[in-house]
């Protein structure tokens, strides 16, 4: 008889004490997953009025002393944002990437990508100043040259362009 009360009362204990640590783990994944949903990512910050296709003139300011890139240019950029993606394509050169945001203060947005072409990486990272259906700012561009043997970087050209964008077709900064 003792022996069936003493496994009675472990038994509730256990449900006792064990329970409520379970539910607190539950509790405390849920209170973490859900704090991480409402933040707001830096994609989400950019306004809407960035969204759409320009016609972006670009011109060299500082090359580094290197002859490999153009004075001028002139491109497209279609960008569109898929929940906290933001996506930029240029129909002339058929490139499309997922761009980083690194910085929103208002009208001011900074971002960066990046691609891998024939053993070389380029990295853009773009600081504009979004003013209703134009903008200006700047392109810094790096390009790193890898080894054929190890992939380690063995040349860094760097330029640096003065951009203005126009838009071309889009939301404008005044839709909501």
């Amino acid at each position: 008889m003792h022996k069936i009360i003493l496994a009675l009362i472990l038994l509730l204990s256990s449900v006792i004490f064990i329970q409520p640590v379970s539910y607190a783990g539950i509790m405390d994944r849920d209170l973490i997953c859900y704090t991480l949903k409402t933040g707001i990512s830096m994609e989400e910050r950019v306004p809407n009025g960035f969204m759409g296709t320009w016609r972006v003139s670009s011109k060299l300011i500082d090359n580094g002393g290197s002859p490999i890139f153009k004075q001028t240019g002139i491109d497209l950029w279609n960008l569109s944002r898929t929940g906290s993606v933001i996506n930029l394509t240029n129909p002339f050169t058929g490139a499309s990437a997922s761009i980083r945001v690194n910085y929103v203060d208002g009208s001011t947005i900074r971002f960066t990508k990046q691609g891998d072409y024939d053993n070389k990486i380029l990295t853009d990272t773009v600081e504009i100043n979004l003013d209703g259906d134009r903008f200006t700012g700047e392109n810094t561009i790096k390009l790193e040259t890898l080894s054929d043997v190890n992939k380690s970087v063995i040349k860094t050209e760097t330029a640096r362009y003065s951009l203005v964008g126009e838009k071309i077709s889009g939301m404008s900064i005044m839709e909501k």
